[in-house]
């Protein structure tokens, strides 16, 4: 067996998975299973912007190969495909060439949505979640032209590989004042509703998912670095549409604030299903496994405004919903042999504090010192509770199938 060629196949496929989007814990287990498999006593060590790979052979011989991971996007397609390919590399064992030949295939099989696709799930999760969030009609049609705004800016920025904390802050304040404007002169009927819906674009949902998981499997330093980032982007956030709120305020007097709400079940359903779908265009989910997710993220709400009907606390019914979420993806990425990371991530999308952040900031903008604290703990409390329940159900899983094994 070539042990170079093997290694450097499997370190291949492991910045492939990181590229891609996948959790620490996947890229670490598939290159080391897959170099166990040929008998090498191997070790993966991944944090989100470096990979090193080390084998023993059999002869002893020591080998060690270092790889570091760039600017990337979030393509699920592509983390199944590779995913799929690892175990069949471990069931199979081909020859080096074999393997590589398989791997190019993979990547040239990773399906990619077309620019002009990517804008329309800009365009369906912004209005859908401005609608979830009490914005009417007019509001959601506003936050999707915002959300076609923002997506074609992000699509310019990509190609720059521009610095993902100052690009936040730029798309964060180009989305908003257009947001501001509509409502001062008429043509949305509540800018909040506008900017929370679009905001949701820029929310790291994924970052935040893989954090989490990251610290069930034991990888503190990636969960930590992962956390690190999502309250940059954050605060990103709450810089750049702090800001179109002083300027808008300055141009048009203050923003309309008067939430629409009361929407009947259905009706705010069909919304989460909208919305739902175009998070799963952005995030590249192909096939049965989009109406699979956006069936989750439906549930999930569903499971949410329920509990609330039934008489539950707000954070008992994020909590409930949470569970929920994270155990529908654990399910289905048994049933389907695909990696729970795609379900879960649109499945908790809707219940993502979008609104509480944009709050939180609203108030630090006009200094109302005591709603900022009562808003920031609230937002904090559901970050919270949403990691609590992800890390219970992910350990449960874990632990289950470490028993079977």
């Amino acid at each position: 067996m070539d042990y170079e060629a093997l290694l450097d196949l499997a370190t291949e496929l492991g910045y492939q998975l990181a590229m891609n989007g996948a959790e620490t814990f996947r890229i670490e287990e598939s290159i080391v299973r897959i170099l166990k498999s040929y008998g090498a006593r191997a070790e993966a060590f991944a944090i989100p912007n470096c990979l090193t790979v080390s084998i023993r052979t059999p002869d002893g011989n020591a080998l060690t190969r270092m790889r570091r991971i760039g600017y990337h996007g979030n393509n699920l397609d592509g983390v199944e495909k590779l995913s799929n390919l690892s175990r069949r590399i471990c069931l199979e064992k081909p020859e080096p060439a074999l393997i590589e030949r398989w791997l190019e295939e993979t990547k040239k099989q990773r399906l990619e949505f077309s620019w002009t696709v990517r804008l329309l799930g800009s365009f369906l999760g912004a209005g859908g979640f401005s609608i979830l969030f009490g914005g009417t009609w007019r509001d959601a049609l506003c936050a999707g032209v915002c959300g076609l705004f923002m997506g074609a800016i992000d699509t310019i920025l990509d190609r720059f590989h521009a610095n993902p904390f100052f690009r936040t802050i730029l798309e964060a304040f180009l989305m908003a004042v257009p947001a501001y404007a509509m409502g001062a002169y008429g043509l949305a009927d509540n800018s909040d509703a506008v900017v929370i819906g679009a905001l949701m674009l820029l929310v790291p949902g994924l970052l935040f998912t893989n954090a989490m998981r990251d610290i069930i499997f034991g990888d503190t330093n990636s969960g930590t670095n992962r956390i690190v980032q999502v309250f940059l982007i954050a605060a990103a956030i709450a810089l750049g549409t702090g800001a179109a709120w002083n300027l808008a305020e300055t141009l048009w007097g203050t923003p309309l604030a008067a939430l629409a709400g009361g929407y009947p079940y259905f009706f705010q359903a069909a919304a989460c299903f909208i919305a739902c779908a175009g998070f799963s265009i952005l995030f590249n989910i192909h096939g049965m496994g989009t109406l699979l997710c956006c069936l989750g993220g439906v549930l999930s709400w569903s499971v949410y405004f329920f509990a609330l009907r039934l008489g539950s606390a707000d954070l008992t019914a994020y909590f409930l919903a949470s569970v929920f979420a994270a155990a529908y993806s654990e399910i289905m990425a048994r049933i389907r042999k695909f990696p729970a990371i795609s379900y879960l991530v649109v499945s908790i999308f809707p219940l993502i504090p979008g609104a509480s952040v944009y709050y939180t900031m609203n108030y630090i903008v006009r200094q109302e010192t005591e709603n900022v604290y009562g808003q920031g703990l609230y937002t904090v409390a559901v970050a919270g509770i949403i990691a609590v329940a992800i890390l219970m159900v992910s350990t449960i899983a874990r632990w289950g199938s470490l028993k079977k094994t």
